[in-house]
């Protein structure tokens, strides 16, 4: 990851921690495809694909507090431009997370 972007350099447990996540995520995704694949009922389809939203969403928002918690925080020491064009990233994000 870039310095730019990547406060999760170096950071072995909130990666760790990500990726354990997405590992799940994706088992539940794949679940949801073998359940249209043998075309289980679509209401019991529908709440597992509920269940993989929120577990993405839960992630996103991990991923925003840590965000918050470095990247914010160390431009806002900074100041200036570098301090501008992450506060507009960070509202940027948030704007994305509230119309998904």
């Amino acid at each position: 990851m870039s310095e730019q972007h990547g406060h999760l350099e170096g950071n072995d447990e909130a990666v760790q921690a990500h990726l354990k996540r997405l590992r799940r995520i994706e088992g539940q995704v794949r679940g949801i495809q073998r359940m249209v694949e043998d075309e289980k009922y679509c209401i019991d389809i529908l709440t597992q694909v509920s269940a993989a939203t929120k577990a993405l969403q839960a992630l996103a928002l991990s991923l925003l507090d840590d965000h918050m918690a470095h990247c914010l925080v160390d431009a806002a020491r900074q100041g200036g431009p570098a301090q501008e064009q992450k506060l507009k990233e960070a509202s940027e994000a948030i704007a994305r997370l509230v119309k998904s």
